[in-house]
């Protein structure tokens, strides 16, 4: 096994290489120089100095995807160490923006292959000194091939390299637009540090049409001075929250515990519900924030107090998220829903979840009193307490009916087993609901906002006629509630 040694040949001048990389180029030996593209400014410059080389320009064209490009080239410097020394020759610096050196590195640890790397001058060095930043001041590099919108860090300086083409700066564009306002001013940047050096600055929107892209070609995004511009940013929004609780923060923010808020977040939550029952994506927004909000001030308060912070929160449901879907994130089978939610519960039992004495403990106590009756009656269900089918249940219904009946029917109504029967009553078509997949709160809150639109609706139209519902008839406010149907 013979030696691979990696050099860098700088961002675009000659005048850039280190001495000895210099040196090491030009005293080749026969048929050992490989770069990886024959498309830079020192091979050029160096042209007659060099031996002769081979370039692995041609296996670009052969694929369609960069990984399986640098995965060939990789072979075939592995396949040529076997029985020769080998310089391989990249742009830049080799640990900078390099996959097939981290290819031949790997190969390295897994003892098949001995590789040195000797250096050479990064492009970074070039795009600092031609932008005058300084990368102290928080500074990103991603590639344009790979880079997602949650890689971006936007109040750092941030580089873009591999932006070869038009569509790798269009798709840097999209990624980009994600986050930043279309006219955000951004650079691109032509061989950095040499003599045809070029930086243009444009808007984000302009970069696939607006500049000359090549292989020698970097983005620099400047960091966002305006926070108003990172306010979608959930670390913005967690800022706000910790700002509000601090000392010199919102004095009524400040004494907010656990349990004062609990009141809160039962409102914010049937607020959204209500949101969802109006299809008002508007509104939805608006009360997604308040339940939100929520979340983050008793997660905040959890910091506050050295019990656990919103990282908790969110890792201690990302995990269980991921846990409970190994049909998506393992190699479990779930073909539908009824197989999802056996995994679900099978895999909260590996958790010790059902520790309770009782199959029934699990209910929240909190939970209002339509939605607690069903899921009371579909913990009992799983452990067989059920009927067959919905016959059951409606006949269940029609018994419960009659005693409440029955019960009206004595001379002396005894009112505390009145509202017991009319519980029974309440909790039978809970049951019912629940055979046909109805959650009853829902349905319950969907009744109240349809009588409450119609109500108004005859509030309205008492209004343009100038009466009061008190001076209506039966029949006139009868007549207004057909109508509000009818334009529903």
């Amino acid at each position: 096994m013979k030696k691979i040694t990696i050099v860098g040949l700088g961002s675009s001048s000659a005048a850039q290489l280190p001495l000895g990389v210099y040196r090491m180029l030009i005293s080749a030996g026969e048929g050992a120089l490989f770069v990886r593209t024959a498309d830079h400014p020192v091979l050029k410059e160096l042209h007659e100095e060099l031996p002769p080389y081979v370039s692995f320009d041609s296996i670009y064209e052969k694929h369609d995807q960069f990984d399986p490009v640098y995965e060939e080239i990789t072979a075939v410097l592995l396949e040529k160490a076997k029985s020769s020394e080998v310089i391989y020759a990249v742009p830049g610096h080799p640990l900078v923006a390099e996959k097939t050196v981290q290819l031949l590195i790997a190969a390295a640890e897994r003892e098949e292959a001995v590789i040195e790397i000797a250096g050479g001058q990064s492009f970074l060095d070039a795009m600092f000194a031609a932008l005058k930043i300084d990368p102290v001041d928080g500074f990103q590099l991603l590639d344009a091939s790979s880079m997602k919108r949650d890689d971006l860090k936007l109040t750092q300086h941030l580089i873009i390299c591999q932006v070869y083409d038009q569509m790798s700066a269009s798709m840097a564009k999209l990624t980009l637009m994600e986050e930043y306002p279309d006219e955000y001013e951004v650079a691109v940047i032509q061989e950095a540090g040499g003599a045809n050096e070029k930086i243009k600055w444009i808007p984000l929107y302009e970069l696939d049409r607006g500049a000359e892209v090549n292989n020698l070609t970097s983005l620099y995004i400047p960091p966002i001075a305006d926070e108003r511009l990172v306010h979608h940013q959930f670390s913005a929004f967690r800022n706000v929250v910790k700002a509000l609780r601090a000392p010199g923060g919102c004095p009524w923010d400040r004494e907010q515990t656990h349990a004062s808020l609990k009141k809160y977040l039962i409102e914010e939550c049937y607020e959204l519900l209500e949101a969802i029952d109006e299809e008002d994506p508007d509104h939805m927004v608006e009360e997604l924030g308040d339940v939100l909000l929520q979340v983050v001030l008793h997660s905040q308060i959890g910091e506050d107090e050295g019990m656990f912070t919103a990282d908790d929160v969110i890792r201690t449901v990302t995990e269980k998220m991921i846990r409970r879907h190994p049909h998506v994130f393992g190699g479990a089978a779930a073909e539908n829903t009824e197989q999802v939610l056996a995994n679900w519960d099978e895999i909260k039992k590996q958790e010790g979840k059902y520790k309770e004495e009782s199959r029934l403990g699990s209910v929240a106590g909190s939970l209002p009193a339509l939605s607690k009756a069903y899921q009371l009656q579909k913990k009992a269900a799983k452990a067989g307490f059920d009927w067959p089918d919905a016959s059951g249940a409606w006949d269940k219904l029609k018994e419960e009916l009659q005693e409440f009946e029955a019960e009206l029917s004595r001379q002396k109504v005894d009112s505390s087993l009145m509202l017991r029967e009319f519980g029974d009553i309440l909790f039978a078509f809970v049951n019912i609901a629940r055979f046909y997949k109805i959650e009853p709160e829902e349905a319950l809150a969907s009744t109240n906002h349809k009588f409450t639109s119609r109500f108004q609706y005859i509030e309205n139209q008492a209004r343009l006629l100038q009466k009061e519902l008190e001076d209506m008839t039966l029949e006139e406010m009868d007549r207004l509630w057909d109508e509000a149907k009818t334009k529903e």
